[in-house]
């Protein structure tokens, strides 16, 4: 086992790509190591605290949705319990020796961030609505799709989620209530943020005309989306970037290009949007 990338280093600890190979395993270009994200935790001054409550609270999320056999996102290798018991106390890259109680271990999403992505399928965008979908029948609402780093294009194309630091996990999928209204409005949030994607990816003849957003169907930040951008909000910046002194490092495409080109659709026999 090694560490083959130190994704992000901050106040709240570190993210590495870590990979394993089974020594049973054959030889040859068909061996293929297992590879994982690590989050080892570490801060001070209340950061520790804030970084095992995000871990924990993906967890969660990633437990929910393997329970409910969600497909869109990146699925669990075999690994054996002293692999990963091993993955949990082996030094970070910087040679800090964590508590393997600090340690948080995911599936790596194999494939290319959005921004990143040299070709998509023609349905992408409409298979990404679909994934969120199926978050939302899990009961899960990812809270984080506006940025382009946690959607990855796996290698046949299809989007892939990651980071769900924080989501929300709703089992009972209220619809009344204060946690029904909650709940509704999230899913909303998650499904505008992907719009906000297709409509960037296909406009101004970047994408199929087909797959294009007109501005009379744009959905528009209401509820309690619109009231977390006007209070909570400016409070989680100036924390994060004034006390902290971190930043979410969120990455998009450039404006000018370099935009992907378009291939054949995933699933071609599906009608296309009118």
């Amino acid at each position: 086992m090694r560490i083959e990338d130190e994704l992000k280093h901050d106040v709240f600890g570190c993210v590495e790509l870590v990979s394993w190979c089974d020594p049973a395993a054959p030889d040859g270009p068909e061996s293929v190591s297992v590879r994982m994200i690590r989050r080892v935790v570490r801060g001070r001054f209340g950061a520790g605290l804030v970084a095992r409550l995000l871990a924990r609270r993906e967890e969660r999320a990633l437990r929910a949705l393997r329970d409910a056999g969600t497909a869109a996102i990146a699925q669990a290798p075999p690994v054996p319990a002293e692999v990963l018991a091993a993955l949990r106390s082996m030094p970070t890259r910087r040679g800090f020796v964590p508590r393997p109680k600090d340690v948080f271990l995911r599936p790596f999403a194999e494939g290319l961030p959005l921004h990143r992505a040299t070709h998509l399928p023609r349905d992408f965008f409409t298979l990404l609505e679909e994934a969120a979908r199926e978050l939302h029948g899990a009961g899960v609402c990812h809270n984080d799709l506006h940025k382009e780093q946690n959607i990855v294009v796996a290698p046949d194309g299809r989007p892939v989620l990651i980071d769900f630091q924080l989501a929300t996990l709703h089992p009972r999928r209220p619809t009344s209530g204060i946690e029904g209204r909650w709940f509704v409005a999230r899913c909303r949030d998650d499904l505008r943020h992907i719009q906000k994607h297709r409509r960037r990816y296909t406009r101004d003849g970047r994408g199929p005309e087909e797959e294009s957003v007109p501005d009379s169907a744009r959905m528009k930040r209401t509820g309690i989306p619109l009231l977390w951008m006007r209070t909570g909000k400016p409070v989680y910046k100036f924390v994060t970037r004034k006390v902290l002194r971190t930043r979410d490092g969120e990455e998009m495409r450039p404006i000018t290009g370099p935009w992907p080109e378009w291939t054949e659709p995933v699933e071609p026999d599906r009608p296309r949007r009118a």
